[in-house]
């Protein structure tokens, strides 16, 4: 370790509480991107993040706004530069978000979720891995590199921080789409990932990809008492529960034809890395999922069916009455949220046309469905014969002492593919989470002592990849 990659780890021990109670100013602010009411706290986040990338000293730092007329909804992204380290230096695209997940339900949480508590060596607060916390880590990590370096970085850095993450992430795939070329660089970085394992470093090289989708059933022009029309008047809610009993069989294999025809396996590798994980499946089952028995496809592994096989899920149906006590209507309307999770060599466009024209099929009578895309994102495997893959685990070696694990996640980071299609670049995951941190969950947290080394792996990779490690 050189002089300077030792004092920029010194620099980020010594400041370490501070970076801690920065991370909590940043938490206090609920900026929950899909309720509208917040969108002035999405962009107070965007300001705070703008406003301390400027301060620890990148440069052209700016709030890009993405709202446009097909994009009514849109939030800012941040976007900071350095790009004066010369010579032969490597620029590096940084990426993260500052919106959150909603809090509901509300009465879980053991700590209001935008008040952060320190509890058992965990931060706890909604944002605080995902992906706040993450984010702040890259952040802390460059300031801790320009103190070290003199106002200066072993590599050029581009960064890139987007507010609707948690809602697709619409205005970033077109910002890179229409304008990559203002995020040129040689590799990108995210830390939107978790470790497999407490003390056990991992690069994640693989997510499912996702459709996003909502079928509408409309039945009778208004909501009518069940009293006087129930027998002769379609219910939506009825119809949507025969539509949803029909997408996935008892085994969790879903229906819709064509679905599986190009599932491309896992290699041969690959599965026996898995299997030589530290992975207890009764454990999992106790304390990560909380159910008497774990579902899905037999003949596959737990760590094959979320990281390597496709699946189908529903995730709520609005409409009709839901308040105390009894109101017997049948519902003109109902609305079911579903998504399925892909993997190579599926593509969104493909999967949601198979299911849009097999859901449409199995409509029941007397009631018209409308089947919506909502958002989407490619599955993505990232090759690891590369020399960042090197940098990253060299770096975390030395933090954790112990050799990177390779693992897929079974989560969707849209602008991955967006990043290795458009862009052309190869993208590391590398994310310091762990698996029972409660992402898009109540009680929310993340560990503290792997924000602080998330932060130092940080700065030895960015010597290390800038030669200088």
């Amino acid at each position: 370790m050189t002089g300077n990659t030792k004092a920029a780890v010194e620099f980020a021990r010594q400041n370490g509480t501070r970076f801690v109670e920065e991370l909590k100013a940043l938490l206090r602010i609920p900026s929950i991107s899909t309720l509208p009411e917040h969108a002035g706290d999405v962009r107070k986040a965007a300001q705070f993040v703008a406003d301390e990338l400027q301060r620890i000293g990148m440069e052209n730092v700016r709030l890009i706004e993405t709202m446009s007329p097909e994009h009514p909804g849109g939030h800012p992204l941040v976007y900071a530069d350095w790009l004066h380290a010369g010579g032969e230096a490597i620029t590096v695209l940084c990426y993260g978000h500052y919106d959150v997940q909603p809090a509901e339900p509300l009465d879980e949480w053991k700590s209001p979720p935008f008040e952060p508590a320190e509890r058992d060596g965990n931060l706890y607060a909604r944002g605080a891995v995902d992906d706040k916390g993450q984010m702040w880590m890259h952040v802390k990590a460059l300031e801790s590199l320009f103190a070290a370096n003199a106002g200066k970085l072993p590599v050029n850095v581009r960064m890139i921080v987007e507010g609707e993450e948690e809602v697709g992430g619409e205005g970033i795939a077109r910002f890179v789409r229409e304008r990559g070329d203002q995020l040129k660089a040689d590799v990108a970085v995210v830390s939107d990932t978790e470790m497999f394992a407490p003390d056990l470093p991992t690069l994640c090289v693989g997510l499912r990809g996702m459709i996003y989708t909502e079928i509408e059933a409309r039945g009778a022009r208004t909501d009518l008492h069940s009293g006087m029309y129930g027998g002769t008047a379609p219910n939506p809610f009825v119809a949507l529960a025969q539509i949803i009993a029909k997408l996935k069989d008892e085994n969790g294999r879903v229906m819709v034809p064509g679905f599986y025809d190009k599932v491309a396996k896992p290699s041969a590798d690959e599965l026996k890395a898995w299997k030589a994980l530290p992975f207890d499946e009764e454990h999992y089952r106790q304390t990560e999922v909380g159910s008497p028995e774990l579902t899905g496809e037999p003949g596959y592994s737990v760590l094959e069916r979320t990281w390597a096989r496709p699946t189908l899920d529903v995730h709520g149906m609005p409409g009709g009455f839901t308040g105390a006590g009894a109101k017997t209507v049948i519902p003109a309307k109902a609305v079911a949220k579903i998504s399925m999770r892909l993997v190579p060599d599926q593509t969104p466009v493909e999967s949601f046309a198979a299911y849009k024209a097999y859901v449409e099929s199995i409509a029941p009578k007397g009631v018209e469905v409308e089947v919506r895309l909502i958002h989407s994102g490619d599955p993505i495997v990232v090759s690891t014969d590369n020399p960042y893959v090197k940098a990253a685990t060299e770096a975390m070696r030395e933090v954790f002492r112990k050799e990177t694990v390779f693992v897929r996640g079974g989560g969707s980071i849209p602008i991955v593919g967006d990043f290795v299609r458009e862009l052309k670049i190869p993208t590391l995951l590398m994310g310091f989470g762990l698996p029972d941190d409660n992402l898009h969950a109540p009680n929310e947290k993340f560990h503290i002592a792997n924000f602080h080394r998330g932060i130092e792996s940080l700065v030895r990779f960015f010597s290390g990849v800038g030669g200088r490690g």
